[in-house]
């Protein structure tokens, strides 16, 4: 005999089983159906590289380091010396972020000299 569990919705589950009936309310039904059903709903979903970039950029930004970082190169690219100056952050602490932003395609960091020269790229004027 197998066990019929509920979860979330009144969905009922047959434990060792992949059958479901699954339960949803009128209301979520209709508007699924005016969406065009769940395949419609799936289609809406981006591509998994398109949620790998937005999930790396929301990391990104849920950091008030690396916020600050953004807001103090928006209006003029600056060397790490200068950022440093107004972040007081180990050495190795702000190349961790800086390279988290970089990564995330917010920032860009160009070599002059001895010196890399951080700016924002047009993703990273998009979320400033």
């Amino acid at each position: 005999m197998k066990r019929v569990t509920l979860s979330c919705c009144g969905t009922k589950k047959k434990t060792g089983s992949k059958e479901t009936d699954m339960e949803i309310p009128e209301q979520v039904q209709k508007e699924l159906e005016a969406l065009g059903g769940f395949d419609s709903l799936a289609g809406r979903i981006p591509q998994k590289e398109v949620l790998e970039e937005q999930s790396r950029i929301h990391h990104a930004l849920a950091d008030p380091l690396r916020l600050t970082i953004l807001h103090l190169i928006r209006d003029q690219p600056l060397c790490v010396c200068v950022i440093n100056r107004f972040m007081r952050l180990a050495g190795s602490k702000l190349s961790y972020h800086l390279n988290i932003l970089k990564e995330s395609g917010l920032i860009e960091g160009e070599y002059c000299g001895n010196w890399i020269i951080y700016s924002l790229t047009e993703t990273g004027r998009k979320y400033i």
